[in-house]
């Protein structure tokens, strides 16, 4: 068999490109409005970075150069003069010339010295052209300062005998007001932006509000909604309220069904009992007659399986009396609450009827293998955790999926002994229509939590 070769260990150009992909798509964030937000403003940024980029490498620096070496020859002619007429003494006449004709500061130092040089300051435009036009039409060791006062520059540049010394206006070496094009340029970039953002933004809330409505509807709740925004965002909303209606519409055809059927056949079953109330009582009556008490209960946990209770609207509770009334419905089958404990706010928005079923639903299961059970109750900032302790035996962890599936019968799974096997089923049911869940987890009373979460 052969080695395996270098270049198939390398990654191909197109498995690098789609790393990178998705490399910068978990750095980029998921909201639609910072996305588009991003798809305005990235073009918006790099546009601008390569105007300013090509301002100041072609204008800019030209014209700061140009003005440098105009500067730069007016004092090479002054060191020319200088060198050429030495009966000027005193440079006086040197001195009027420059400061009439040329605007420059013209002094001879005699005997003195160049200082010292300083550190260049980090990205001076001036700096450097200066000293480039020096190098290039003077020739002689030079000193300059164009920092230490914002509005002149300082050059002294070594002659025979000593160092003439030349103070100009910044203006005429440096491009000083090309800065303002630039804070134009920004200025109108933010204006531009605040803009667009303000259209986004109204563009984007139409979007946001048919995804609020289509979250609360999947939770039971209704919100009054009216498509807005543009003809797409509006074409979404009406296909939204059409599919409203229709699963209504099928939600109500089937709940009318199902009253029917439940009609009928509770019919038949009254007859059943009507029947052995009649005949004489013998033991056989007897073991029919729990037999049909058996099959009514196993008739109402079927419908109520099937029917469920997504037809009740959502509406403020009081969480406090909620737990309370299901600690009385437990303690009448024979249950035991050892605490009630609620931690948060007390008013949450649930389907009332509903979530009490889903609640009393664990906790009698609880009751039925344990003898203490503990209610604990936590609001949090967007959801709302319910936890039914008890010290029965427990769930192993591999068969705690099993027993939410309907009609499942586990041998040593705690799931509705003696009923239809559809308790945990309704429970996990109705905390999903909230928009919730139900876990199963190990209990500190030693035995089994299950937590009902849905968001408040």
């Amino acid at each position: 068999m052969p080695a395996p070769t270098l270049a198939g260990t390398l990654p191909t150009p197109r498995r690098a490109w789609r790393r990178l992909g998705r490399l910068i798509g978990d750095r980029l964030p998921k909201g639609l409005y910072a996305r588009s937000l991003i798809i305005i403003i990235a073009p918006m940024v790099l546009l601008q970075s390569v105007i300013a980029y090509t301002f100041m490498e072609r204008h800019w620096q030209l014209v700061t150069r140009r003005l440098s070496a105009a500067v730069t020859a007016d004092v090479a002619a002054l060191i020319d003069i200088y060198e050429s007429y030495p009966q000027d003494k005193g440079a006086e006449t040197l001195e009027r010339i420059a400061g009439e004709r040329l605007n420059l500061d013209v002094d001879i130092l005699e005997g003195a010295k160049l200082p010292v040089p300083g550190p260049r300051p980090f990205f001076s435009l001036l700096d450097e052209a200066l000293s480039d036009e020096i190098h290039r039409q003077i020739a002689r060791p030079f000193w300059i300062d164009t920092v230490g006062r914002s509005s002149l520059i300082e050059i002294r540049v070594e002659i025979p005998g000593g160092v003439m010394r030349v103070i100009a206006r910044r203006s005429q070496a440096y491009a000083s007001n090309s800065h303002i094009f630039l804070l134009w340029m920004g200025g109108s970039s933010l204006v531009l932006l605040g803009v667009a953002i303000l259209f986004l933004r109204n563009q984007i809330r139409p979007i946001l509000r048919l995804a609020d409505v289509a979250e609360s509807f999947g939770k039971g709740r209704e919100l009054d909604f009216r498509p807005r925004g543009a003809r797409e965002v509006r074409k979404a909303g009406h296909a939204f309220i059409e599919m409203k209606r229709r699963i209504e519409r099928a939600m109500e055809q089937r709940t009318t069904m199902l009253n029917g059927v439940s009609h009928d056949l509770r019919t038949i079953i009254t007859r059943f009992r009507l029947s052995l109330v009649l005949l004489p009582q013998t033991p056989e009556i007897d073991d029919l007659q729990r037999d049909v008490d058996e099959m009514s209960r196993m008739l109402e946990a079927y419908l109520a399986f099937a029917k469920g209770d997504s037809g009740e609207p959502a509406a403020a509770i009081d969480l406090r009396a909620l737990l309370e009334d299901v600690r009385t419905d437990v303690e009448r089958l024979g249950g035991h609450v050892s605490e009630v404990t609620l931690e948060g706010q007390s008013t949450v928005t649930v389907r009332p009827d509903a979530f009490r079923r889903c609640l009393f639903n664990l906790a009698s299961n609880a009751a039925r293998y344990g003898d203490t059970i503990a209610i604990t109750a936590r609001q949090e900032a967007r959801w709302l955790a319910v936890s039914i302790d008890d010290d029965g035996p427990g769930i192993p962890p591999e068969l705690r999926e099993e027993v939410f599936k309907p009609f499942v019968r586990l041998d040593d799974a705690r799931q509705d002994a003696g009923g239809s096997g559809l308790g945990l089923a309704i429970a996990l049911d109705i905390a999903r229509a909230h928009g919730g869940d139900v876990a199963l987890h190990d209990s500190p009373l030693g035995g089994l939590r299950a937590t009902v979460r849905v968001p408040a």
